[in-house]
């Protein structure tokens, strides 16, 4: 199950299928890793809330565009948590001259992969979870987001 909550109703204004889309980004992801079925939480909020959480959980000052928080590994099917800031995804988005819909799959799918164990510390680790990121996306129609 995913769950998708709306906190800053901003997101459906920028985006009308914002939750049909961040769903379905999940999904791919999930569906990609063979885990589907697995619980997540995605959080559409505000850059203030993402700030508050960036300095909490990081300690790191001011919004960031996508938060991930991994579930304590209880043997539940739950993988954890997704925060993602509006401003800073439009703002993105529009520097890069692609769609917020585009950019909003794409941070999904990067916060998931993160939930399933995937990081981009080493250059090595970043060429496998780029990949991975462009093959979900091309399967919803978004184009690589690395062109």
């Amino acid at each position: 199950m995913i769950e998708v909550i709306v906190a800053d109703k901003a997101w459906r204004a920028a985006e009308a299928k914002v939750v049909t889309l961040a769903r379905r980004a999940a999904t791919a992801t999930l569906a990609a890793e063979g885990r589907e079925g697995a619980k997540l939480a995605l959080l559409l909020a505000d850059d203030v809330r993402i700030a508050d959480l960036n300095a909490r959980f990081r300690g790191k000052g001011g919004p960031t565009n996508v938060l991930s928080f991994p579930a304590a590994d209880d043997g539940e099917a739950r993988l954890g948590d997704i925060a993602l800031a509006l401003g800073v995804c439009a703002e993105e988005a529009r520097s890069q001259g692609k769609p917020l819909a585009h950019h909003l799959q794409h941070l999904v799918a990067h916060g998931v992969l993160h939930l399933l164990g995937y990081d981009h510390q080493s250059e090595a680790q970043a060429l496998i979870m780029e990949a991975k990121e462009r093959a979900i996306l091309a399967s919803l129609g978004v184009p690589d987001p690395y062109a």
